[in-house]
């Protein structure tokens, strides 16, 4: 099941999308797509709506896509979880998940505009895959108990300005946490759906030229062992979202470093996930 938000800003409205690509609203199930609705069992409940009838179709036309999830309590990012995306930045070979957080407000739609912070000079890219929790979770007992607490998958964009991210400090944050530092969606599809999540394919274009084309097969930490693994430092609850990694191919590690400016465009896409596309702008 794919599960979205269509709306304006702070007025978005749940919604399925089908198989066939129609819209229907989800407003008689839920008011919104959260926590509380993920952890009661809305997902089961959204989808004998569908299979009953019971949902009005939506004209989607001139509705702006919010992410998928409202505000999540946490965004929990995993750096340098690919082998290519570590080579390239110089990096080794983490022993450990590497592990920052970054501020939910960052989290916008997957067509919103994104702004280019104030004095940056080193705005990058990163498409990554999101994990969306569904269930509260402490001290999982490893990957398998891991799989049982995850409501889903969607597209992140973890942008990221690298001079504010390494050079001014020695935690990640400042370079993670600015203003729609992180679209999201377009749609959060449900993990039966996806099926294995080391199996998909990442891409990313900025201004029609290829950047990343990854596959999350070569994630270092896969998804199970990173969801148990953060369960042993901090309680996972419904809605949170973990950002897992980026591969090869930002502009931190190409030649010339060919950081974000004013006016690019960056499309990007996870197999079966859907895709995304941004137009960057000055703050």
């Amino acid at each position: 099941m794919k599960l979205l938000r269509l709306g304006a800003p702070g007025e978005e409205r749940p919604a399925v999308r089908t198989d066939e690509g129609r819209l229907l609203d989800l407003s008689s199930v839920t008011p919104d797509v959260d926590g509380v609705f993920l952890a009661s069992g809305g997902v089961d409940r959204a989808r004998a709506a569908v299979a009953a009838g019971q949902l009005p179709e939506l004209d989607a036309d001139g509705l702006r896509v919010g992410a998928p999830v409202t505000r999540p309590g946490k965004v929990i990012c995993v750096g340098l979880n690919y082998r290519d995306h570590a080579a390239e930045t110089g990096a080794a070979i983490p022993p450990r998940p590497v592990v920052f957080m970054k501020d939910p407000g960052t989290v916008v739609g997957p067509y919103d505009e994104v702004l280019i912070p104030r004095g940056s000079v080193k705005t990058d890219w990163e498409v990554e895959l999101a994990v969306v929790i569904g269930q509260r979770a402490r001290y999982l007992d490893g990957p398998e108990a891991a799989r049982d607490v995850i409501a889903g998958y969607a597209i992140s964009h973890d942008v990221s300005e690298r001079e504010f991210q390494l050079e001014y400090s020695s935690q990640w944050d400042l370079g993670k946490s600015c203003e729609t530092f992180n679209p999201l969606g377009p749609w959060l599809v449900t993990a039966d759906e996806v099926g294995d999540p080391q199996n998909l394919g990442l891409h990313l274009s900025v201004n029609g030229e290829k950047r990343q084309n990854g596959h999350t097969g070569d994630m270092i930490f896969p998804v199970d062992h990173l969801v148990a693994y953060l369960s042993q430092y901090m309680v996972l609850e419904p809605g949170d979202v973990i950002n897992t990694g980026t591969p090869a191919g930002v502009a931190l590690g190409l030649p010339g470093n060919p950081f974000l400016r004013p006016g690019d465009t960056v499309e990007l896409s996870v197999d079966g996930l859907g895709g995304q596309r941004q137009t960057f702008a000055q703050a």
